[in-house]
C-alpha cells in the first residue's frame, strides 16, 4: 500500500468535574484551536455526549473537517485505558461505568482512546514539559482531587486493571476524614480543596489569633494562599498542615518507587511555597533514608488548561486508527 498522506492533528479532550475542553493538536504539540463548556450542566451522559460531539464537530468544521483529524484522545477522572470507560468517578456527575470511548466512536465514527487525568498529565509532561529526559518520575495533581501516576522506565505504570497511582485514596489518617471514594482517612481528604478549606475552618475554630480568614464566608485554596502572601499566621498554619499531609503521602509513594522527580500540577500547587516547602520538609524527614535529598519537588510550567488537552492528545496518538470516512 502506498499512502500518500498521513493525518497530523488529533483532538484532545479534558474533562473535570467543572469544565469540559476539547482542542486541536497538531503533531508537534500546537493547539491551533479550542472550545469548552460546563461539565455539570449535564448530568445525564447521553445528552453530555450530544453536547460534546457538537462541539467537537463545529471545531473540525471550523478547521480542516473530518479528513484532517486522525482520532480522539479523552483525559478524565477516573478513566481507564484498558476499558476506555469512566469507572465509579467520585466527583462527576456521572455514576457507574460510563463507557465514554465507545459512546463516542459510535456517534464521531472516528478512533477514541480514553485515559486517567493523572496518566494524560503525565504523558504531557514527559512529551512537552518538565518530565521530557526523564525515565521515572511522578506527576501529582492537585485540584478537586489528588491525581497521580508514576513513570517507570520511560513508560506510563498504569497496572494489571488500569488504576495505578491512586496515591490520592491511600490511608492517611486510619478513620480519618470520609472521602468520596466511600473510605476513610485518604490523602484526598487532607491535600485537596474541600480538605483544605475543611483543614482552614479547624484552625480557625482552634485558635483565636486574627485572621483574613474570619471575613471570608466562601473560602478557597487559591484565597487562603493569597493571605498567606498577606502575612496571615493562621493562613500559613493551614497549608503547614496540608504540606504536612502531603510530605509524608509522598515518602511513602517515592520510597517504593523512587523517582528522579515529584512534578506538581493543578490549582493547588499554584499555592507555591507555602505548599510545597512544608511538603518537602515532610517528606525529607519520612523518605527512605537512602533517597533522601535525592527527589526533586519540581513546578510544572504548562498551563493547566493546555497540558490536559495536550496530554488527551498524545493519548490519541496511541490508539489506532479507524474512520467511517475513508
Amino acid at each position: 500500500m502506498i499512502i500518500d498522506h498521513i493525518k497530523t492533528q488529533v483532538v484532545g479532550v479534558s474533562i473535570d468535574d467543572d469544565k469540559t475542553s476539547c482542542a486541536i493538536v497538531d503533531i508537534r504539540g500546537n493547539v491551533t484551536a479550542m472550545d469548552s463548556f460546563v461539565t455539570s450542566g449535564y448530568p445525564n451522559i447521553g445528552d453530555y455526549i450530544a453536547v460534546l460531539c457538537s462541539h467537537i464537530m463545529s471545531m473540525l468544521e471550523a478547521n480542516g473537517g473530518y479528513e484532517s483529524i486522525r482520532s480522539v484522545g479523552i483525559s478524565t477522572p477516573s478513566g481507564n485505558f484498558h476499558t476506555g470507560c469512566i469507572e465509579n468517578p467520585p466527583n462527576l456527575p456521572w455514576k457507574g461505568v460510563v463507557p465514554m470511548a465507545a459512546m463516542l466512536r459510535d456517534r464521531l465514527g472516528i478512533a477514541v482512546a480514553l485515559g486517567n487525568n493523572a496518566h494524560t498529565m503525565a504523558l504531557a509532561e514527559y512529551t512537552f514539559g518538565a518530565a521530557h529526559g526523564m525515565h521515572d518520575f511522578i506527576v501529582i495533581s492537585l485540584g478537586s482531587g489528588l491525581g497521580s501516576c508514576c513513570y517507570s522506565n520511560g513508560m506510563v505504570h498504569r497496572g494489571a486493571d488500569g488504576f495505578a497511582g491512586e496515591v490520592g485514596h491511600t490511608c492517611i489518617v486510619p478513620g480519618g476524614r470520609e472521602c468520596g471514594c466511600g473510605k476513610r482517612g485518604c490523602l484526598e481528604t487532607y491535600t485537596a480543596t474541600k480538605g483544605i478549606v475543611r483543614t482552614a475552618h479547624e484552625v480557625l475554630a482552634e485558635r483565636q489569633e486574627p485572621s483574613k480568614m474570619r471575613l471570608v464566608e466562601n473560602l478557597t485554596p487559591h484565597v487562603i494562599a493569597e493571605f498567606c502572601n498577606q502575612g496571615d499566621e493562621l493562613a500559613i498554619e493551614v497549608y503547614r498542615r496540608t504540606g504536612y499531609m502531603l510530605g509524608l503521602g509522598l515518602a511513602n509513594y517515592c520510597s517504593m518507587l523512587n523517582p528522579e522527580a515529584v512534578i506538581f500540577t493543578g490549582s493547588i500547587a499554584r499555592s507555591g511555597r507555602w505548599l510545597l516547602e512544608p511538603a518537602y520538609e515532610a517528606f525529607e524527614s519520612h523518605v527512605f533514608r537512602n533517597i533522601q535529598g535525592k527527589v526533586d519537588f519540581v513546578l510544572s510550567d504548562i498551563d493547566d488548561d493546555i497540558r490536559n488537552v495536550l496530554g488527551a492528545s498524545v493519548l490519541a496518538w496511541e490508539v489506532k486508527e479507524y474512520s467511517l470516512f475513508k
